[in-house]
């Protein structure tokens, strides 16, 4: 049995793109494959960004729907963190 936590932080990875002009986040391999724009974004769980890679695989995207691509990362990234952390106590 441990005495402590020997885990310091969270980290977490997810998917997001923009498929048929809307936003999805963890997309499906069908989802991927069509997806106008593909962005990995993985975070720690003080929402500090660890890596974000975007491609404008079917069309250029703005800086403005990167934004809100991250914005639906961080969102879904909390919701695992959450799971994870929940599992962990």
């Amino acid at each position: 049995s441990l005495e402590a936590m020997p885990l310091k932080t969270c980290v977490t990875a997810i998917s997001a793109g923009i498929v048929d002009d809307q936003l999805l986040l963890d997309l499906c391999y069908e989802e991927d494959s069509s997806a106008m724009v593909d962005l990995n974004c993985v975070m720690d769980d003080q929402g500090r960004l660890i890596e974000i890679q975007g491609t404008g695989e079917g069309r250029p995207f703005t800086l403005a729907e990167q934004q809100k691509l991250l914005e639906l990362c961080a969102k879904g990234i909390q919701e695992l963190q959450a799971i994870q952390k929940s599992v962990l106590e």
